[in-house]
């Protein structure tokens, strides 16, 4: 009865979840801080909404402002969130990726707070329709629990044989089992709807990414010409004994000729 009733919460407020299924570049202002956005979306649609966002930054803020959002996140700082996944890479091309489930509301918060004296350089927002699943899971669950109902009321009578009884107990086992599952998929649409998957990719601008890549083939110069000169020598020695076989052959063919 808990699962079916919150079916029925997420029904009667699906009205009031986030945003239309748009995709949009992001404008940023002087600051780099997102303007809000507002989206609503269809009455009656069961829509859980993804956005991601390309923030370029310049390499060396890239792991502080990683744990900035990442600890606004943990926080609760922007209402219910979650982190999902985090991901740095270091070296000569720095980038990180963080990955929340966040309150509708914490959306465009979290970008501001990402994108801070940045720049936005691309985003897009998409909105998966769950209307059919959830309905189909909501159909599941009153079927399991019609048979689920009859079972019990099968297995209160006292003219069961043994084989009967262990039977119908295995059988009840198994719709119990599959009823679980169900909640648990409808407990996750619930959370789906109820808030907005958000990934953030930090890089850095293209021309300091341009920078690294000339910095990189100017200390990759070094290890290129010893590995051409090394393979050179390679190729002199493999190419040696076959220049001697091939100037004996040309000198046993003009002997041959002579004669």
């Amino acid at each position: 009865m808990r699962v079916l009733a919150a079916g029925m919460v997420l029904l009667g407020f699906a009205a009031c979840d986030t945003g239309r299924h748009t995709s949009a570049q992001a404008d940023s202002s002087a600051s780099g801080a997102m303007r809000a956005k507002g989206m609503t979306a269809p009455q009656g649609a069961l829509l859980a909404y993804e956005h991601e966002v390309a923030i370029e930054l310049a390499a060396d803020a890239i792991p502080a402002r990683l744990a900035e959002a990442q600890a606004a996140c943990s926080a609760q700082k922007f209402g219910d969130c979650s982190v999902l996944n985090v991901q740095q890479q270091g070296g000569e091309f720095p980038s990180a990726g963080l990955t929340v489930r966040i309150a509708p509301a914490g959306v465009e918060p979290l970008i501001a707070l990402a994108s801070r004296n940045a720049q936005v350089g691309s985003r897009s927002t998409r909105a998966e329709d769950l209307a059919q699943v959830v309905r189909d899971t909501a159909q599941q669950q009153t079927r399991l629990r019609g048979e689920h109902a009859r079972l019990l009321q099968f297995q209160q009578r006292s003219d069961l044989a043994v084989a009967d009884m262990l039977a119908l107990s295995k059988q009840i086992a198994e719709v119990e089992a599959q009823l679980q599952v169900s909640e648990r998929e409808s407990a996750q649409h619930t959370r789906r709807l109820d808030t907005n998957l958000l990934t953030l990719n930090f890089r850095p601008p293209g021309g300091e990414s341009g920078r690294n890549e000339i910095a990189k083939a100017f200390d990759d110069f070094g290890r290129t010409l010893s590995m051409g000169t090394a393979w050179t020598i390679r190729a002199l020695a493999f190419l040696i004994p076959l220049g001697l076989l091939l100037l004996g052959l040309v000198l046993t063919i003009r002997r041959l000729r002579r004669r």
